[in-house]
């Protein structure tokens, strides 16, 4: 199915949901009750479901994600990662927050950064988030990847413990078309599957950094118990994010977390 990332477009069908627990839920579904043989399976590669309202939506590291009804995208991709393979797991999650940083960049300001691995902020505030979930065989075979994307678009009023979130509304003063903007997104991701589909892979990488959030700034990072300040200074091949704080050391997602105000 080496085809598959460029053969089907992304958004194509575009479900579009009054109210869903997750849509990453609903498009695994999709995918456990195809049915199809492999090469007729294929076919749901670029199905997006979009909801304007999750009841338990996912966050990452197990958190919730939490949206207020009709306000936002939330939005759930079906992709067929095709030569894809699990150790480039990363390409696809840096490609999917390019897509997102560009949509939320056109529509703000050039204040947008992307924080790693895959969260969208706005000067130190968060305006949106990714979470990647796969389909893996019992043999290892990688035969699905989930893109999870919520985007804060015209909610003005959040939960008070959320730290510091912010909408596209609150930038510029607009209300803005939820679905339209998702379908928008579907086509911007469409080009940076191609460049996949290409093992552009340097390419994908070099503007995930341009874009990183702190890069060469000093940041405070938790690992465990213990709170310490590095320099960002990129992250690399493999997803890891690479800080200097007196020697050059490098962390998993699940080993470090961000201490942010």
């Amino acid at each position: 199915m080496q085809d598959a990332l460029v053969q089907y477009p992304i958004g194509s069908p575009f479900i579009e949901l009054q109210s869903v627990d997750s849509t990453n839920n609903y498009a695994r579904k999709l995918i456990n009750e195809s049915g199809l043989p492999e090469s007729q399976a294929a076919s749901l590669h670029g199905t997006a479901v979009f909801a304007h309202e999750q009841v338990s939506g996912k966050g990452s590291r197990g958190k919730k994600w939490l949206s207020e009804k009709g306000s936002n995208i939330a939005l759930s991709i079906v992709v067929q990662p095709g030569a894809l393979q699990l150790t480039q797991q990363f390409f696809l999650s840096a490609a999917s927050a390019l897509a997102v940083y560009d949509l939320f960049q056109k529509h703000a300001d050039d204040n947008v950064k992307i924080k790693w691995p895959n969260d969208l902020y706005w000067q130190d505030r968060k305006a949106g988030g990714i979470l990647i979930e796969s389909v893996i065989t019992s043999s290892g075979k990688w035969d699905w990847a989930i893109i999870g994307i919520g985007i804060n678009i015209n909610q003005v009023k959040f939960a008070e413990d959320l730290l510091n979130p912010v909408s596209l509304k609150q930038i510029t003063g607009k209300e803005h078309d939820p679905v339209a903007l998702a379908n928008e997104l579907c086509s911007i991701l469409q080009a940076y599957l191609f460049e996949l589909d290409q093992k552009n892979f340097d390419q994908i990488l070099a503007l995930y950094n341009q874009h990183l959030y702190k890069k060469d700034e000093m940041v405070k990072l938790r690992k465990g118990n213990q709170v310490f300040e590095a320099k960002v200074c990129e992250v690399n091949n493999t997803g890891r994010l690479v800080v200097n704080h007196g020697v050059e050391e490098s962390f998993d997602i699940n080993e470090v977390e961000w201490v942010l105000k």
